[in-house]
């Protein structure tokens, strides 16, 4: 515990936040344990205190743990971004009232977050202004992530059932156009068929509006509760698809931390690089929709073609494409293609002249300049907030990376920069988005530049890793571990851990909880475009119809990291 910390602590009554310490308390982080009397006030004291400064509320989750006599958990990640410190609170509830306060009032961020906890386990958020299911509709009963739901269960939504919000808005006297109430998506080409926007227009601009999502939410920490360690990493691909392997990547870090081994340098190495061409990926994916979407298509076509060579140097690999479930926990699912290197060398000839030319085509246009410059602008301070990391709030001035606040992999040992720009804007995500990918190529020259590590792919420990192929072939023991593996899945000591990576939308981390089993107790998901997306009322209003589509592009919103 930091030495200012106990001075602060005593502030609050004895005994109602209590630091978790000695056998069997968290490692990856500090916790400490909270009643629900002063949570609200602890929260306004460690978000304003100059000891503390945690300005960023990165999720709210609940857990559920029937055998104890306060049954849920209402779990709390907060990060300081002065500081460069995380913090992890705990709220004990009993199953009988699991009541606690909201801490909107601290953190916009936690709107979204309350409610995916009341929708999945029942937590009441007293105070919380909308507190009403997100990722199931409102004929759905139960909550899904509770350890008694049968996980087979259905709810079938009837159209008696179907969500139609009320907005309401001040009448302005100088308005010339009857008020009405529009549906922008899920069946819109610009929502993908996931979203569902509900705007009051006075005219073309929007004066209120509301989002419903959940269109394509299909339970994956629940899955994930009925599969071996293993076996989750393909529900990882199906996060943010558009990126897959640093979902991998993170899920498998955070396991790894859990087992405490070390993964062989050569799949670090690997790892590091194909995260790299995988956020190139993303990015022009991101910008690409949003261009098209707004009528730019030929950009559409250059991004594109990005795209389609990095996706020959992940199936080269692992024969897969957009889900790729090459990583394992310890390393790799195979080991690298003869030609890895030369492949990646083509790759970084190819890519800058395509993404230069969408530059000469886009970044003085006059048509995308005046959809995208001062469009759905937010400041630095209103992001955090909001819960932003990643592109959307390095665009609005806050230089805040995971690669670079808290190295891991190989981050720490290549030279690189953190772009930031200050407009907050569409054309300032769009531009991020440009300079991220510069970075990237750099980071893959210089690590192909040192060559391929020797040695093995996947860490040689028959206890996490398959044995080979030929060995399972020829000795009983290699066949015996193959088996076990296959059967009762990797043994992962009792404990937690949240492990974090740079996604392509901002942090990605994954809360896991081992129970000492060969299944998960628990795998939590922070998806980063959770608390953008939810800001995004704010950010259209006073806008046109037309700016929903560009500012939606902009955010880069994946829905199946966003409703896992």
């Amino acid at each position: 515990m930091p030495p200012e910390l106990p001075s602060f602590l005593a502030r609050f009554p004895a005994g109602s936040v209590v630091p978790q310490t000695g056998a069997g308390a968290p490692v990856d982080q500090e916790t400490w344990v909270v009643r629900r009397e002063v949570l609200l006030d602890l929260c306004r004291e460690l978000h304003a205190s100059r000891e503390t400064r945690f300005d960023l509320l990165l999720e709210i989750f609940g857990m559920d743990y029937p055998e104890r006599e306060q049954r849920f958990e209402a779990v709390y990640h907060l990060y300081s971004i002065p500081n460069g410190r995380r913090l992890r609170l705990k709220v004990p509830l009993a199953a009988s009232d699991p009541t606690l306060p909201s801490v909107i009032p601290v953190w916009k961020a936690a709107d979204w977050f309350e409610r995916e906890a009341f929708d999945m386990f029942g937590l009441v958020f007293d105070g919380h202004p909308n507190l009403r299911r997100i990722l199931t509709h409102e004929a759905f009963q139960g909550h899904a992530l509770r350890k008694d739901y049968d996980a087979a269960k259905r709810w079938i939504l009837t159209e008696d059932k179907i969500w139609q919000p009320r907005l309401e808005a001040p009448e302005r006297g100088d308005s010339m156009f009857e008020r009405m109430t529009i549906n922008l998506g899920p069946s819109h080409p610009a929502t993908h068929g996931t979203f569902r926007i509900v705007a009051l227009v006075d005219g073309e601009e929007i004066v209120a509006s509301e989002i419903e999502i959940g269109y394509l939410h299909r339970c994956m920490e629940k899955m994930s509760e009925t599969h071996t360690w293993q076996q989750v990493i393909p529900y990882t691909d199906r996060l943010n698809y558009c990126s897959s392997f640093i979902n991998n990547v993170g899920y498998c870090r955070s396991v790894e931390q859990l087992l405490g081994i070390e993964v062989p340098p050569r799949a670090v190495w690997a790892r590091t690089i194909l995260s790299e061409f995988s956020r190139i990926m993303d990015h022009v994916v991101a910008n690409g929709s949003t261009l098209v979407d707004c009528g730019a298509l030929t950009n559409f076509w250059y991004f594109y073609q990005c795209r389609e060579e990095i996706y020959g140097l992940l199936e080269s690999l692992c024969g897969a494409r957009l889900t790729v479930s090459a990583c394992r926990i310890g390393g790799l699912l195979a080991d690298l293609p003869p030609d890895f290197v030369e492949r990646s060398r083509r790759l970084l000839e190819t890519i800058p002249p395509l993404i230069s030319d969408v530059e000469t085509l886009i970044d003085k246009n006059r048509i995308f300049l005046d959809r995208a410059v001062g469009v759905a602008a937010i400041n630095g301070e209103e992001a955090v907030n909001w819960g932003y990391t990643g592109p959307c709030l390095r665009a609005s001035g806050v230089g805040l990376d995971a690669r670079k606040a808290h190295p891991y992999d190989l981050y720490d040992t290549v030279e690189w920069e953190v772009p930031v720009l200050r407009g907050g804007d569409v054309y300032d995500r769009y531009r991020l988005r440009m300079l991220e990918i510069r970075q990237s190529l750099s980071i893959i020259r210089q690590l192909l530049d040192r060559g391929v590590p020797e040695g093995p792919f996947v860490i040689d420990d028959p206890h996490v890793a398959l044995p080979p192929k030929d060995a399972c072939y020829n000795q009983m023991e290699s066949m015996i571990y193959h088996f076990k593996l296959i059967m009762d899945g990797i043994q992962v000591p009792p404990g937690e851990n949240y492990g974090f990576v740079e996604g392509a939308n901002g942090e990605l981390g994954f809360y896991c909880v081992s129970d000492g089993s060969g299944k998960p107790y628990r795998v939590r998901v922070r998806p980063p475009c959770f608390p953008i997306f939810s800001s995004f009322p704010t950010l259209i209003r006073g806008h046109g119809v037309s700016d929903v589509v560009a500012t939606l592009g902009g955010l880069n919103v994946i829905a199946g990291e966003l409703e896992r």
